[in-house]
């Protein structure tokens, strides 16, 4: 049995997989949400990036999970990613859902085109917290109205310093058994890291037409893929 810890993207906790972890136990499978420290009902608790990695290694050991496949979507791929190394031979695979990826030494807004400017500026003037955004943000994504104002009220002030702390690796995201599913909808392909990664023989790209939000928009389709991926 293959044991599922799912971690979903900027201002959202485990109530973002819902419709997908009925899928995965159907399926004889383990299910893990999880929220990651200052989102969701752990709002309020203090967090840095690292402090994101440790939820997500201590969901792991403390409920004592073989067989693991993490899955990090958008922002979370970079926790995910940092800890899919630090859990050993826990560790069966590592599914990237739109995600963006750690880099040793550099922090989510790294990758931005101003460096982060806007996205510190943000922080800053919102208390620490990068705010939330309004439903139109949300358009052309595949998504139904009723899907946009869930996600919409579901929503948290997303706590800065996980976004400019730098990543910690000790060893190439290649060597990972990765799956890295890219949200056609969304735009712009794989960066240049992701496609390099995808040249290596550990890692495979599969493509989704919908959105970036898929728990929402496709979620019997992404726990296929989920499932797949796991070798189920």
């Amino acid at each position: 049995m293959a044991n599922f810890v799912l971690v979903a993207g900027a201002r959202l906790g485990a109530w973002a997989w819902d419709e997908v972890v009925p899928y995965l136990r159907a399926a004889g499978q383990g299910a893990h949400p999880l929220t990651l420290s200052g989102l969701a009902d752990k709002a309020g608790v203090p967090a840095g990036q690292q402090t994101h990695v440790q939820d997500i290694v201590d969901e792991v050991e403390d409920r004592d999970l073989r067989d693991v496949v993490l899955v990090g979507h958008s922002y979370s791929g970079i926790p995910v990613g940092q800890a899919a190394e630090r859990i050993g031979d826990r560790l069966a695979h590592v599914v990237f859902v739109d995600s963006s990826l750690p880099a040793d030494g550099e922090a989510f807004v790294s990758a931005w085109p101003d460096g982060g400017a806007m996205v510190k500026a943000s922080i800053a003037e919102n208390g620490g917290f990068w705010p939330l955004v309004t439903a139109a943000h949300y358009d052309g994504q595949g998504l139904t109205d009723e899907q946009i104002a869930r996600i919409v009220a579901g929503s948290t002030p997303h706590p800065g310093a996980t976004l400019t702390e730098p990543a910690v690796l000790s060893r190439p995201l290649d060597e990972l058994p990765a799956t890295y599913i890219q949200c056609l909808l969304a735009g712009a392909g794989p960066g240049s890291g992701v496609a390099e990664l995808l040249t290596g023989k550990h890692w495979r790209l599969v493509d989704m037409d919908t959105g970036h939000w898929p728990m929402f928009s496709r979620p019997r389709e992404l726990a296929q893929i989920f499932l797949q991926a796991a070798g189920e």
